[in-house]
Parts: structure tokens; sequence; C-alpha cells
């Protein structure tokens, strides 16, 4: 696996010609701390944090990704949704704030080319050279996750979770919402729901029982999707079991922004503290977590709790989400 390309998680933008004017976010300080009955834990669950082993050992999947070494971390007790932020809810806050999306700023969005639409096909910019299966398309973007021509209401996707979101469109929702991202040892310890070790938030199988636990690829990709799981781009957030914590589609569905810069080494330097860690202070790309409907054994088995990718703050596409955290006051 380590020798293939990672272009199937997600494309990244090359132009930054949008960027100018929107601020970078580089905090978890601010976010005011709840207690149990604070209005914004509702639908969230609490984590009690402590110490857990980060990371894996195990030679399935990515090392270049900087997956180990397992090591023992510590975090702080906090809140996590149970689901990634939906449609609807995005829907709320942009007609709260008239807030306008990266994807709209740029005028297009990465899309997975088997989900256009006909008339999104006629709008296609350009394909991702090292993997064509993302496409460019003009007008794709929250409302429109597979180009002109689909929407989030047409489509009944409005308990989905919502996608071609940036890192500094989750960021301002998070803000919004008087929440933030959560740091990846914050998800990772929430993902593995008080597992040790385990590849999956429910254990080392896949599909315990021949029972399907999450939303990713069969087939072979990117020609061919069975479906088998029963669903053939995102599912609603709260499809299939959630894990011991109580948390729903921490593999696969969609890829899920964290606060951090990424770095495939900066753990392994003296600079790394392992209570409450975060990633390096400066980086080109922020860190995702817990894969999407798009992963395959076969090309990108990052559905794995230990398993990490990353994009730059400004990409969107159509497999890219987020879910938010509080830290808890007690």
């Amino acid at each position: 696996m380590a020798d293939k390309d990672p272009a199937c998680c997600a494309a990244t933008r090359s132009d930054d010609a949008a960027s100018a004017g929107r601020p970078e976010h580089n905090g978890t300080d601010s976010t005011a701390p709840a207690a149990p009955e604070d209005g914004r834990t509702t639908a969230m669950v609490r984590i009690d944090g402590g110490p857990f082993i980060m990371g894996t050992d195990s030679d399935v999947g990515f090392p270049q990704d900087g997956e180990g070494p397992a090591r023992e971390v510590t975090v702080d007790p906090f809140y996590m949704d149970k689901y990634a932020v939906t449609n609807a809810q995005y829907l709320e806050f942009v007609r709260e704030t008239d807030y306008t999306t990266d994807a709209e700023r740029y005028g297009w969005s990465f899309v997975f080319q088997n989900h256009l639409t006909e008339e999104g096909s006629e709008h296609v910019i350009s394909n991702v050279d090292a993997a064509p299966w993302w496409v460019a398309v003009n007008g794709a973007n929250w409302f429109r996750p597979y180009g002109p021509g689909s929407s989030i209401i047409e489509a009944n996707l409005l308990d989905h979770p919502v996608t071609h979101i940036s890192w500094r469109d989750a960021t301002a929702y998070a803000e919004w919402a008087e929440k933030r991202l959560p740091t990846e040892a914050e998800w990772e310890c929430a993902a593995r729901g008080g597992l040790e070790g385990c590849r999956f938030p429910w254990g080392d199988e896949l599909k315990p029982e021949g029972d399907h636990r999450c939303n990713i690829w069969q087939g072979e990709f990117p020609e061919h999707n069975t479906g088998e799981d029963g669903h053939m781009a995102t599912a609603p957030v709260n499809a299939y079991e959630p894990n011991d914590y109580g948390l729903y589609n921490v593999a696969g569905n969609v890829w899920e922004w964290c606060h951090d810069w990424f770095s495939p080494t900066y753990h392994t330097t003296g600079e790394y503290n392992a209570d409450n860690p975060t990633g390096p202070p400066t980086g080109e790309a922020r860190v995702m977590r817990g894969g999407s409907h798009l992963c395959h054994r076969s090309w990108c088995n990052r559905y794995r709790v230990a398993a990490r990718s990353k994009n730059t703050p400004d990409s969107s596409t159509s497999n890219i989400g987020f879910r938010c955290v509080v830290p808890a006051s007690e």
C-alpha cells in the first residue's frame, strides 16, 4: 500500500487566487469550555480524555503518512458532535451569516466523476492528472454537490454530511456554533471509542459477522462500486452503528477536517508535546481523518482509525466534511 498515490483521497487546489482576504485560524484556546447543561452539547457526547495509545506500528497502510510510531498521549476532556455536520446545519449557518464558501469564491470544486449529473458533466474544467476520477466542475459547491443540475434539497441530502467544505469553511462554521475543530489527537481518541490498538472504531474485523459498519467502496476502484454497504455516495450521518462512545461514521462516509497542520514526522521530534498534542505551528496542509465513501483496500485503506491524510486549507471536494468539539469545563 505504501507506494500508492494518495490522490484518490481528495483532490487539492493548486491556485490560491481566491485566498486573498481569508483569515487563517491557528488557535484552539478561544472556545469556551462547556458544562453538561450547556446548549452547545446537544447532540454531542462527552469524551473523558486521559491517556491513550495514538497511531499504529502496523505495516498495513501508509508509513510515509506518519501513522507511527504508536505512542501514549493525553487529551483533556471534551465534547464531540455525534454526527458530522449536515447539509441542513450548514444551510442554517449560511442563511444566518450569508457566508460564502471557498468553492463559491473560486467558482468550482472537485467532484468524483461517477457522481456527476448530466448537466454537471457539461461544466467540467479539467481532470486531476494523478487521479483522473477527480474533476474540477464549475458551479459545484456544498449546495450543488454533484455540479449544476443537483441540489441538496432535490436529492434529499439534508441529513447527509455537508461536503465541498474547505478547512476554512469548516472553521467558520465552528466559530459560528461557538465550537472548534478537533485536534488530531482528540479526533483519534474519540474515534477509537475506548478500544486500544484496534484497526477500526469497532474492532479489527472490517465486517464483523458479515455486517457493514461503514460507508466505503466495494468493487473495483474507480470503475465499479457495487454499493453493497447500501450507499453509492454519501450516507446519512446516522447510518450504521456508532462506536462505543456513541459517535457515528468516524470511518468512511466523508473525510473530517482536524485543527492541526499536517506533518509526517513532527510527532517524532523533541518539539512534540504528548500532553494535548497538536501538529506543527505552521504548514501547507491540514490534517483530515476517517476516510470516505471512496476509500477501498486496493488503493486507499485510510478508513482505519490510525490513518491520516491531508489537504490545503482552501481545498474542497465531494468527500470532505467535518464535525466539531467543545472543551469540557469539568
